[in-house]
This record gives structure tokens, sequence and C-alpha cells, in this order.
């Protein structure tokens, strides 16, 4: 089964928001709306084009993922990074490996456009596999209530996280 990785097109939009809402619908820690943010998202000064991807299976898009602009900041340092929110990927296509497809090609572009860091919400056992680890190591928080060990981060290069702790912030599309 041959995975092809692409840019998301403005063509895409309407499927895409099939799959995300279909890969969310039996989701009981969801709240049955990503589609709607990642519309939020797109029309926000946080996104990049280039981050949002789509996973193809014999011409079908079966996945979905999106990284944008977000920043690390503290009471001197500002630093820029991402966040992946969300991926998505049709039930039938799950534990094929196209999410994981999805998540190695968003980190090699993301590392390619100058990005040293990404930061997402989610599950503590899937995503360490590729290099998440809990944001608390770096002293880094987020701005609102979740599992420690779900709030992950990844630098996308050796000395990434150098220096860099805080508070992340979201752009307002987050939250809208």
């Amino acid at each position: 089964m041959e995975i092809i990785i692409r840019q998301e097109t403005i063509q895409d939009y309407e499927w895409v928001d099939r799959v995300i809402q279909t890969a969310f619908t039996s989701l009981e820690i969801s709240d049955h709306n990503e589609h709607h943010l990642v519309s939020r998202l797109r029309s926000s000064e946080a996104f990049i084009p280039e981050l949002s991807l789509v996973a193809e299976i014999k011409d079908q898009i079966v996945g979905h993922i999106l990284l944008t602009r977000i920043r690390i900041e503290n009471e001197t340092d500002s630093h820029q990074s991402l966040a992946l929110a969300p991926v998505s990927v049709l039930p039938n296509f799950q534990g094929k490996g196209v999410g994981g497809a999805l998540i190695t090609k968003s980190h090699q572009i993301a590392k390619i456009l100058g990005f040293g860091s990404i930061v997402l919400v989610g599950h503590a056992e899937y995503y360490p596999r590729f290099g998440y680890e809990v944001t608390t190591k770096y002293h880094i928080k987020l701005p609102f209530e979740a599992p420690e060990e779900c709030c992950l981060i990844k630098p996308l290069t050796e000395q990434a996280l150098v220096g860099v702790r805080g508070m992340v912030v979201y752009p307002q599309a987050f939250f809208d």
C-alpha cells in the first residue's frame, strides 16, 4: 500500500473536513469540532500552507495533519514553535502507517522551514515513538488543564530547546 503525502490544496478542503469528522466521530475525548478548528486555523496568521498535509492512497485522501505557528514565552523571551493539531486518519486506514507517515513528513518539512520544535496534546503512548517528550522536562507549560503525560514537545534539532522555557501561547483561532 503506497501512501503519498502532499501539501493540501483548497480543492481538498471539503474532503479533508469529512476525513477529520470521520476520524474523530467515535472518540470520547473529542468535542467533534476539530474540522472547525482546522477551518479557523487555515484563515489565521498561524497557518503555514506547507504544513497542512494530506495522505493519499489510490488517489483517495485518507488522512490529514496540520501544524501551525505558536510561541513559547516567558518574562524575557519569546520563541517560535509549532502546534500539531489535529492529525486525522480515516478509521479503515488507522494502524497502517498513515498517521506515522504524516507525522514524519511534517517533521521533515518543519525542520526545513527552520522551526525548532513542535508541541501537542495527545496520546502519551503513541507520540513518544516520534521523539515527543513531556513539556515539563523543558519547563514548558500549556495554558489549559491537561494530563502532564499528554502535554508533549519534540525538538527538531539537538539544541532547539536550549534556553527555551515558559508558557505556550496559541493563536486565538484555537479558542474561538
